[in-house]
């Protein structure tokens, strides 16, 4: 397979908006959050992906639940190599992905659906990168106001 300037995806000029947990401390239930603007894979994983390649090695794999994701493709052009792509229906929780590198680490992180309002997912990416966090992303999502989480559709 190969990309070109004109087939392969654009970065979203807007700025990622990801927490992580600190670097000095063991990761709780969950490595921290991500706020995609939409649920366009294709769209929104490059710009995750090359913010990861740079902190702990190139990201190799991601795994998704397919619940909020319309189209999950099996590969996805990143600054220059691909993120091989994959889903669970049942093992994997609807409100996380899962990021994997070379190295071989592994990132389990909170999906914030893309229309939550900014408190709120502020709130929800800090409670996701807290060291002492024991819930799960879906966990989290379901304690959060309802009018303020705006989930895809099922």
């Amino acid at each position: 397979m190969t990309f070109d300037r004109v087939n392969t995806p654009r970065t979203p000029a807007a700025p990622l908006r990801l927490t992580l947990t600190p670097d000095d401390a063991t990761a709780g239930r969950l490595d921290g959050a991500w706020w995609p603007r939409s649920y366009d894979l294709l769209a929104e994983l490059p710009s995750l992906a090359k913010e990861l390649d740079g902190r702990w090695g190139r990201v190799t794999r991601v795994t998704l639940n397919p619940a909020h994701w319309p189209v999950i493709p099996p590969r996805i052009p990143v600054a220059g190599h691909v993120v091989h792509a994959g889903w669970f229906r049942q093992e994997q929780d609807p409100d996380e992905i899962m990021i994997r590198s070379y190295t071989p680490l592994r990132l389990d992180l909170l999906v914030i659906p893309p229309d939550t309002d900014e408190a709120a997912a502020a709130e929800l990416m800090a409670t996701a990168a807290d060291p002492s966090n024991t819930r799960t992303a879906g966990d989290l999502l379901a304690a959060g106001p309802p009018e303020h989480i705006v989930r895809g559709a099922d």
